[in-house]
C-alpha cells in the first residue's frame, strides 16, 4: 500500500492534528516504514500457531470477598475530628447561590 501527502492530510484531519508540510513528509516517512514492516509480518507462516487469547494459564487470581470484621459507627467516629453521634462533619466545600 502506497501513501500519499492527500492520505495523510485526510488522516491528520481525521485525528485533528494541525500538521506543517515538514511534518507530513516525516510522517509520510514513518507511515510507510510501519506499512512495510506490517507487509515483512504478513509473509510469516503462522498456519501452526495458535492464536494467544491470554497472556497466563491462570483461571482466576482473584480472593472470595468474604465479610470480616464489622467495625460499629460509635468505633468508627473515635478517630474523626469533628463527629456527632451518627456521622463524621465535614468542612463545607459547596456554597448554595
Amino acid at each position: 500500500m502506497k501513501l500519499d501527502n492527500q492520505t495523510i492530510e485526510r488522516m491528520a484531519h481525521l485525528a485533528r492534528l494541525e500538521v506543517s508540510e515538514e511534518e507530513k513528509v516525516s510522517l509520510l516517512k514513518d507511515m510507510e516504514n510501519i506499512l512495510s514492516f506490517m507487509e515483512k509480518l504478513n509473509e510469516l507462516d503462522t498456519s501452526g500457531v495458535e492464536p494467544l487469547i491470554y497472556l497466563t494459564d491462570e483461571v482466576n487470581v482473584l480472593r472470595e470477598d468474604i465479610a470480616s470484621k464489622n467495625i460499629l459507627p460509635a468505633d468508627a467516629l473515635q478517630n474523626a475530628p469533628h463527629h456527632d453521634d451518627s456521622y463524621f462533619k465535614v468542612a463545607k466545600v459547596i456554597e448554595k447561590i
